[in-house]
């Protein structure tokens, strides 16, 4: 196989994914987001690595 058909079914595939997603995911809703930055707002960090900090 030669480059350019290779880069058109990978272009293919990835715009079939990304149409797949678009059906079938809910619209994302900013006011249920977490706040970027929760410094001093009292809110825990959850979901990442900085809520799984080693405790005493």
């Amino acid at each position: 196989m030669t480059r350019r058909p290779v880069a058109i079914a990978l272009v293919l595939a990835v715009l079939a994914l990304l149409a797949f997603d678009l059906a079938t995911s809910a619209p994302l809703n900013p006011y249920n987001a977490p706040p970027p930055i929760a410094l001093g707002s009292g809110q825990a960090s959850t979901g990442a690595h900085c809520g799984d900090l080693p405790g005493g």
